[in-house]
Order: C-alpha cells, then sequence, then structure tokens
C-alpha cells in the first residue's frame, strides 16, 4: 500500500478531515491534501512529525511493514 493511501486510511480512522490533519502538522491543507492524492510527496522531517500525530511507525506508513 502506497503512502498516501496509508495517509488517508489513518485520517479517517481518526474521523479527521484534511483541514485538521494539516492544522496539527502545521502546513497548508493543499499541501496536506497533496499528499494524500499522491501528487506531493512529505520530506524526512514531515514524516517524523506524520508517525508521531498518527502513532505509527515510519516503516508502517512508508509499507514496509503492515503493522
Amino acid at each position: 500500500m502506497s503512502i498516501n493511501k496509508r495517509l488517508r486510511d489513518l485520517r479517517l480512522e481518526k474521523n479527521l478531515t484534511q483541514k485538521q490533519v494539516a492544522e496539527q502538522l502545521e502546513i497548508s491543507p493543499t499541501c496536506y491534501s497533496g499528499y494524500e492524492q499522491g501528487y506531493r510527496e512529505p520530506d524526512i522531517k514531515m514524516i517524523i512529525k506524520i508517525c508521531k500525530f498518527f502513532d505509527v511507525s515510519a516503516d508502517y506508513l512508508l509499507g514496509l511493514k503492515d503493522e
């Protein structure tokens, strides 16, 4: 599974909007939307922020592990 699909699934599991996640990550909703749609990729610093926010490992987020 790709990072954009994992991001969407994680967000929906927490019943959050893209705008709410973007605010927590301190980025624009457009930027976060790009991550979920797959036309933007987060850099390493953002991957770390995303993992901390959703409480998942980078391996999971990047699709290297399923748990």
